[in-house]
């Protein structure tokens, strides 16, 4: 599942890294097969990271059997995972869709004491014109796309939403600035109607931004 198919507080402790993920939170599902690349094999599983607000995303993990060959990994059990975030391409319905997840490095169980964390830094170029928008509640918004360069040539295309008077900054960026965003992963349900007119539920993913700089 390669590309096109598959706390630290302040953005200087990140420079050396371009794309880095840390959550804690609870397993919400079995692990499940995904993929098997060079002979080592992948699997799917989502974690629960809960908001102030008491909403929950529901993270996609991506984790090798090499990291978890001495872990069971059970729903309801609470983690620590490190890694990046990932994206690919899905066909889904003849059509193709980015998909999102988070590619473990690393994870370890964790006390139900300990706190929910959910942590991103990402440090990219602005790969699209940006989309400022309005909430229905009157709040400024806008979308960007973030390319994020990985090792062989390859690049992640991490969507991101900027807030409030950082949705004002980045409405006015051009094409090809390069940025570093500090922020959270967040799992969003919408309603898309289908081809034969069906209302059918949908999660999208996107990076929700804190921080913002050129």
């Amino acid at each position: 599942m390669e590309n096109g198919q598959l706390q630290g507080t302040v953005l200087d402790e990140n420079r050396c890294e371009t794309n880095k993920a840390v959550l804690q939170g609870v397993v919400l599902t079995e692990l499940r097969f995904s993929h098997k690349s060079y002979g080592e094999s992948f699997y799917l599983f989502e974690v629960g990271i809960g908001r102030k607000s008491g909403y929950r995303d529901e993270i996609k993990v991506v984790i090798s059997e090499r990291l978890i060959w001495d872990i069971c990994i059970n729903i309801g059990m609470r983690v620590k995972i490190e890694g990046q975030i990932r994206t690919y391409n899905e066909e889904t319905e003849g059509k193709s869709r980015l998909n999102i997840v988070v590619f473990a490095r690393g994870i370890e169980s964790i006390p139900d004491t300990d706190n929910d964390e959910n942590y991103i830094y990402l440090e990219g170029f602005l790969c699209k014109s940006p989309i400022r928008r309005t909430s229905p509640l009157g709040r400024e918004l806008c979308d960007i796309m973030l390319a994020v360069n990985r090792m062989y040539n390859k690049s992640d295309y991490i969507p991101c939403i900027a807030w409030g008077r950082n949705a004002t900054y980045a409405g006015g960026l051009e094409v090809g600035t390069k940025l570093s965003i500090m922020g959270r992963i967040q799992s969003r349900e919408y309603k898309k109607r289908d081809a034969d007119g069906n209302i059918i539920g949908r999660i999208a993913y996107e990076v929700s931004i804190l921080k913002i700089e050129e």
